[in-house]
């Protein structure tokens, strides 16, 4: 897997918590620099983490797959992908929350929107050619600066970027598992 294909991923799922972030900032107008740092690290850090409970999970069945893995991936991240695009077309009727950013709130929304990444680990088990450190700590920092700029976006702009980034999101997942399908089963 190349660099911007890893690039590519990262930003497909740090879309989900780009556009929680986004939503915080615009429910939280008064979100102090401590809180959005907050957020970035538990944001990135799920998505970090999640990558690499699914890569070890799926390394122990990895041998038996090594045939259909561009199908599971393509099963995979399309499912994920085609998720978050079905969720962009749905009305957000959801009030801002009194609370701004309790933990207990920001803990729920990393896990909530790293679950993704979890399926992208056991397809990258699958993958030949995945250094599963540097992929994580790559989606790890992507979405560390996608959720604070989230938030910074939310504070300054409204929610008309809300469901658009889950569209980017969730085509950008879709697509590359098009190219994992298609390269492994022309070109391979």
């Amino acid at each position: 897997m190349g660099l911007t294909e890893l690039i590519l991923i990262g930003i497909g799922l740090s879309m989900d918590a780009f556009a929680v972030s986004v939503t915080n900032g615009l429910c939280c107008k008064e979100i102090r620099s401590g809180k959005t740092l907050l957020t970035g690290l538990c944001f990135g850090g799920f998505q970090g983490l999640m990558p690499l409970i699914g890569y070890f999970l799926g390394m122990g069945f990895a041998k038996y797959i090594t045939a259909f893995d561009h199908i599971i991936a393509l099963i995979l991240l399309g499912f994920i992908g085609g998720q978050m695009i079905f969720e962009s077309f749905r009305k957000n009727d959801e009030k801002c929350d009194v609370v701004c950013l309790s933990a207990k709130m920001l803990l729920m929304q990393g896990i909530a929107t790293s679950i993704d990444a979890l399926a992208v680990g056991v397809s990258f088990a699958a993958l030949e050619n995945v250094n599963i450190a540097f992929a994580a700590s790559s989606i790890c920092c992507i979405t560390f600066i996608f959720s604070m700029a989230g938030v910074f976006i939310g504070k300054k702009f409204g929610t008309i970027l809300n469901n658009k980034a889950q569209l980017a999101g969730g085509i950008i997942l879709v697509g590359i598992g098009v190219k994992i399908f298609v390269e492994h089963t022309f070109f391979n």
